[in-house]
């Protein structure tokens, strides 16, 4: 079985800063990409930005030059910088993994259970 873990939401004041880890456990033969999507109230989720573990990355113009996702494929780990945060970001952010396990013959993406991050003053 294959875990996301994530940690590192809460409620920042517009400008500020917060940083978001997602840890994969479990039975993990090879992950293709993690990284980050959020849904605010009312909206469809949105992807945020994704890494490969070769470091390719792709991110929302939204966020460009605001966040930065990182990794670390030694602890199965990915990072979100999230800084200028603004009232807009707010949202429930997901973790996302595209990953081969050993329960399964070809990748499958696995989701986090979300963490809440709020901005506002």
């Amino acid at each position: 079985q294959v875990h996301l873990v994530e940690s590192g939401g809460g409620l920042v004041q517009p400008g500020g800063s917060l940083r978001l880890s997602c840890a994969a456990s479990g039975r993990i033969l090879s992950i293709n990409a993690m990284g980050w999507y959020r849904q605010a109230p009312g909206k469809q989720r949105e992807l945020v930005a994704v890494i490969t573990m070769g470091g390719g990355t792709n991110s929302a113009d939204s966020v460009k030059g605001r966040f930065t996702i990182s990794r670390d494929n030694a602890k199965n780990t990915v990072y979100l910088q999230m800084n200028s945060l603004k009232p807009e970001d707010t949202a429930v952010y997901y973790c996302y993994a595209n990953l081969l396990s050993v329960e399964l013959t070809s990748p499958t993406n696995y989701w986090g259970q979300g963490t809440q991050v709020t901005v506002s003053s």
